[in-house]
């Protein structure tokens, strides 16, 4: 199922959309905790949403080191890859 690294970044933006109450703006870049004012909780929600949309599974441990949406893009493209 090969996918682009460009194109999950651009639809992790979209699916990040219901997050960015303060209307910032979205890019590989966008830190989810700092710009977003992304609690744990919510980062969880975002996280059943792309597994979901990808019908993957991201490791909880992975989860520390995603600190932006290019971080998470990076895992998703990696576990995407290797199915």
């Amino acid at each position: 199922m090969g996918v682009e690294p460009q194109v999950v970044v651009e639809l992790i933006c979209t699916l990040l959309e219901p997050f960015n109450e303060d209307g910032v703006e979205l890019s590989s870049q966008t830190d989810l905790t700092s710009d977003l004012h992304i609690d744990s909780v919510a980062i969880m929600d975002l996280v059943m949403v792309v597994e979901d949309t990808y019908d993957i599974s991201i490791p909880i441990n992975s989860l520390s080191d995603m600190r932006t949406v290019k971080d998470l893009a990076t895992v998703v493209h990696t576990i995407v890859e290797a199915a």
